[in-house]
């Protein structure tokens, strides 16, 4: 659909760029070219936006978390919303890394979704791949993390380290190299 709205679009274009040289000389066609490459653009990076595949992970917290500061302080995170329960504990918010979007999410027991911290334990490693694993892991564990692994180069070309967050999740800190 998008692509046809294209060629609909070029099209009009170039109906109007005859209009205006046979029926109005006083219109500058150029300002409509300008438009439509600018059109195009917009439409083409729509498409892109559509067709580009993404992940977010839902991380669960212990209910009544109010402070989430550690991602921000750790890997430079921007909170994009947050929704809130009346208590103003975080029921979900939505966070930012680089453009990396990621979601905490309260504990939902009913649900079977729940904290790492209530069983002590975890069924995944986020990874994270940075520039600079030194930098990003340093920071993590001024703002709270534990080092579960220092960071080392290892033999199949990445730098790693892992951390785990106040939360209880465990990043992997990383980088080729």
């Amino acid at each position: 659909m998008i692509n046809l709205k294209i060629n609909i679009s070029f099209l009009s274009f170039r109906k109007c760029i005859e209009s205006c040289i046979h029926l109005n000389k006083r219109v500058n066609p150029l300002r409509y070219g300008v438009i439509f490459n600018f059109l195009i653009t917009v439409t083409i990076s729509i498409m892109e936006a559509i067709n580009k595949v993404t992940f977010a992970p839902q991380l669960y917290i212990k209910s009544g978390v109010v402070n989430i500061e550690f991602y921000t302080k750790a890997f430079g995170a921007k909170e994009l919303r947050r929704f809130s329960d009346d208590d103003g504990s975080i029921h979900v918010a939505e966070l930012s890394i680089d453009g990396a979007i990621f979601h905490l999410h309260e504990e939902n027991p009913t649900a079977g979704h729940y904290s790492p911290e209530r069983y002590n334990g975890i069924t995944t490693i986020l990874g994270l791949f940075v520039s600079d694993v030194d930098l990003i892991m340093n920071r993590a564990i001024a703002a709270g993390a534990m080092v579960i692994s220092p960071a080392h180069d290892y033999d199949y070309g990445y730098r790693q380290g892992e951390i785990k967050d106040p939360f209880g999740h465990i990043w992997l800190i990383e980088m080729k190299i």
